[in-house]
Parts: C-alpha cells; structure tokens; sequence
C-alpha cells in the first residue's frame, strides 16, 4: 500500500536527493505497468489517449451528412431544412446541442478532475458517451435525439479537458508536443472514418440504418479505452499534488526505463515537489476557482486567459462550419449532386487527416508559435477567397462550375492550414502554459471556452448561410486575420521547456505588461542545458 503525504512533506523531502523516493537507497527495480515501460509505455498511453480523439473526430463529423437523407429527413421532420428552409435555427440548434453537453462536461472536470485522477475521469467520460451514443442511435423523436447528444457530448466534455493533461504530465518535454499532435492527428482520423461510413450507408435506401449504424458506430472506441485505461499509470504529477510520492516514482521509473533510485528520477520528483510547494502557498485560503483569476507570483490568471483564448481562437476561426457541415455544403451551397458532395466531403476528411501528420513531424523542429502563426495566415487566405468562389458557384448566384471546383480546393486549403497550425495545438499548449495547482480547473475552463464558442459556430452556421450565404466567410477570414498578432505578440513559445520551466518563465513576467513574456521565453535558457550538472552531483 502506497503512504500519502501531507504539503509539510514535500517541504521536508525537497532539501535531501532521495527522501522523496522512499525506497531503500539499494532499490534498483525498474517498475513496469502491463509489462511495459519507458517507450512501449509511453506508445500504450500514447494510443488510449488517441482512441478518446478518435472518438471525440467521430462524433464531430458523423452528423453533417446525415442531415440530408431521406430516411433521417423523416423521422426528425422538424429539423427538414430541405422541404423546410425556415427550420434552420432549430436545425442548428439540434446539431449544436451537442457541444453544450461537451460545455457542462469540460466544467464538471474542473470540480471532479483533481478529486479523482485523469485516469477515472476519462474513464467515467467513455461510460457515458456509451450511454449518450445507445440513446441517440435509438431515437424515434428530436427529443430523444437531443437528450442523446446532450448525454454524450457530456463524456467527450470531460474527456476532451482530461486526455490532453493526462498525455503532457507523462510525457518527456522532447516528445510532449509530438505525442499530443498525434491526438490532433486522430481527431481528423476520426472525422475522416465518419466521413466514409456516411457515404458508405448513404446507398442503403429506405432504411434507418442509414444514419442508426453511424451514429452507433462511436461506441467501438470506448471499447478499447475502457478495459486498460485504470491499468495504465496515472499522472505522476497529479500523484505528486495529492501526496502519493511513492506512486509517483513509480511511474516516473517506468517512463524513463530507470530504477526507482536513479538521479534523473530524485531530481525530477524533487523539482515538482518543490513546486508544488510553492502553488500551495501561493494558493492558501483560495478555492480552486478563484485561483484561476489570482495573478501572485505564478501568474495564474495571465495563464488561464492564455489557455482559454487559445482554444476560443480555435473554434472561431471556422472550423467546424466545415467539419460539421462539410456535405451540405457541397451539396446545398456549391451546387453538387448528393452522391458527388458525400464523395467529396469524404475526401476533404481524408486529407484533413493526412495535413494534420505534418504537424506531427514540424512541431518541435518548429515550435508552437511558428506553426499557430502559419495556419492563422493561411485560413485567413482561404476563407477571403472562400467568399467570393462560393458566390459565383451557389446556383443562387452565376451557378459557375469553375468557381466551384475552386471552391472545393480551398475548402481543402483551409482544413489543411488548420491541421498544420490549430488542430492539436490547442489541445496541447493549455496543457503547457498552466501551472499544476491550477492545471485540471484552467484546462476545464478552457476546454469549456472551446465548446460554448463551437456552439455558437455551429448554431449560427445554417442562419448565416440562409441570410448572407458567401459573405459568412467574410466574417472568419477577418477573425483568422485577427488571430495573428493576438499570437505573435502574448503567446510564448513551450517546445522543449519542461512543465515547471514554464513557471519560472511567469514568475519573471510582469502582469501589466503581458506581451513580456513572449520575450522572456526566448531569451531564458533551457533547463535542460543547465541542470545537468545538478544530476552528476546527485549521483555522487
């Protein structure tokens, strides 16, 4: 049975090189989880934490091609925009429902997230989105189809604001940015499948099946989270803030492949410790909620609006006005057969899902900043000519089939842009930029920032194509204009810092002059250049 261990021993530990290992100083066990360590370990992690995005992609994508079959047409008249056009608002409203589930969610993990673990927490998340996803696929009426979404979008909220956390505190900071942008990665693999599936079942007429079967598909991921997920370690950091320092050497053994007693480990256990030591401190007589909006010496409140604009910016750059509704825009706003916008929507996931690997192999040759810089441009570009190819080609207008194959290509353009510079980004640098006594709260909150403004893109969606139709782009080619100097200038760069480098970045940032720490992180020397000295004279 593992000890816990108040905040007065961590004070206690952090002056000695061993004392917070607890184990015998002739202890050279390599501990191993399923019989895995160091990089199998990590790849297992690796590969949970990406079924939860698979499955959150899956859940994106699936209903916007479902919206124009006959037999989905049927069963949910109300929502019939195409024998109804003055039913769009509900239209969006039923398909945006959904993310104020995911909303709700994302806010329940700032209350459940520190009280029972990231692995618990993703756990109970997979439960429900099962349950969400049986009640969905069975409904008969738009009420059951709401209560359907509403539950799941419920389960992915805490999934979504658990997975990215749990992934960056195991992680090594070399590979933190890779290993999350493999989640990016999945999402649009998971968008991607949805994609096929819908044209796959598009052929199967005068059935339900035709929108049952996908919609049900989704509970294929849970599947494979659910029996492995409570048998894989939990975050060491989180161990660390709840006292488990035994625990949490444990993991921090298996991840690096090194005995319990190894320097790299003490000198880890030793440096997180310490700083939680000082959040906690710093966090005396505060709730975790107001903690979010103190600044005191670690900045919490400069972090947390950092974290949560970057996952605003996100969703209000436009993304999932094609993600969701990438078929009926092929369809209804281009001018394609049924049969060719399901071809193409499938095909504009496919390569959504094959941009997002080059995020995967650029991001720490190229860092965070650099590529949020570059997708901001690009989708920018893309939604400007957006405007005016979709104009000429709506059969409303010219109904010109030249400007809608250009249409086509920069809708590819923008999801490229997107998967290269946003994707998994967002899911990442939160993740980076809090500290760790705020870290589950300000990650909920974030999380929640990102699904209330994804409603609100998807509810509004419909209405603005009905009322300023091409002029909708306008809007976000000016908001993704916006997004890249809000980067350039406040959000600093988190490739190859550790999580409790960022820290120290903060501390020497000054509050009334945030653009500061842009500059700071540039100029500050990395740790892992300097404490390597630290590590020799702690083996010897």
């Amino acid at each position: 049975m593992t000890e816990r261990k108040d905040s007065a021993s961590f004070s206690q530990d952090s002056s000695n090189s061993s004392g917070n290992n607890q184990f015998p100083d002739e202890d050279t066990t390599v501990y191993t989880y399923l019989g895995m360590k160091g990089k199998r370990l990590h790849h297992a992690i690796s590969f949970l934490a990406g079924m939860g995005f698979l499955l959150f992609g899956y859940d994106q994508g699936v209903m916007g091609s479902l919206l124009t079959l006959p037999t989905f047409r049927d069963t949910f008249e109300s929502i019939d925009t195409t024998r109804y056009p003055d039913r769009a608002t509900f239209q969006g409203f039923v398909v945006a429902i959904y993310e104020i589930g995911c909303l709700i969610g994302a806010l329940f993990t700032m209350y459940i997230g520190d009280k029972i673990g990231r692995r618990k927490t993703i756990f109970v998340g997979c439960i429900i989105m099962i349950i969400g996803a049986v009640i969905q696929a069975s409904s008969f009426s738009v009420a059951q189809l709401i209560v359907g979404r509403v539950v799941t979008g419920f389960g992915n909220g805490m999934n979504t604001a658990t997975v990215p956390m749990w992934q960056s505190e195991c992680a090594k900071s070399k590979d933190r940015g890779k290993l999350v942008m493999v989640q990016g990665a999945l999402i649009t693999g998971g968008i991607c499948i949805s994609y096929w599936i819908d044209f796959g079942f598009f052929f199967i007429k005068n059935s339900s099946v035709s929108w049952r079967f996908p919609i049900a598909f989704q509970i294929v991921f849970p599947l494979f989270i659910l029996p492995f997920i409570l048998r894989l370690p939990e975050s060491p950091r989180w161990l660390l803030k709840t006292g488990n320092t035994q625990e949490a050497t444990k993991v921090f053994s298996s991840l690096d492949e090194v005995s319990v007693n190894d320097p790299r480990i003490v000198y880890e256990v030793n440096e997180i410790a310490d700083s939680i030591e000082k959040e906690r401190n710093d966090a005396t007589n505060k709730s975790k909620f107001r903690l979010l909006f103190i600044q005191g010496e670690t900045k919490n409140f400069h972090r947390t609006c950092l974290a949560v604009w970057a996952q605003i910016m996100q969703q209000i750059s436009g993304i999932n006005l094609i993600v969701y509704y990438a078929g009926t825009i092929f369809e209804n706003y281009i001018g394609m057969s049924p049969i060719n916008s399901r071809i193409l929507a499938a095909a504009n996931g496919t390569e959504f899902f094959l941009a997002s690997w080059v995020a995967f192999y650029t991001i720490e040759r190229f860092g965070r900043r650099k590529l949020m810089l570059f997708g901001a441009a690009g989708q920018a570009a893309s939604m400007a000519i957006l405007t005016g190819t979709t104009w000429a080609a709506s059969p409303k207008n010219n109904n010109d089939s030249g400007a809608g194959i250009a249409a086509a290509v920069f809708l590819f353009s923008f999801n490229t842009f997107f998967a290269i510079g946003w994707l998994g980004m967002t899911w990442l640098y939160p993740a980076e930029i809090t500290p760790l006594n705020i870290r589950a709260a300000s990650n909920g909150l974030s999380t929640a920032g990102n699904w209330s403004f994804n409603f609100m893109v998807v509810m509004i969606a419909p209405v603005a194509f009905e009322n300023i139709d091409s002029y909708t782009y306008t809007i976000f080619a000016v908001i993704n204009l916006l997004m890249f100097p809000t980067v350039y200038f406040l959000y600093p760069e988190t490739s190859g810092r550790t999580l409790e480098e960022m820290d120290k970045i903060f501390e020497l940032s000054n509050p009334r002059t945030p653009w500061d720490v842009v500059k700071i992180a540039r100029e500050l020397p990395y740790e892992n250049q300097m404490h390597s000295g630290d590590v020799e004279k702690a083996s010897m």
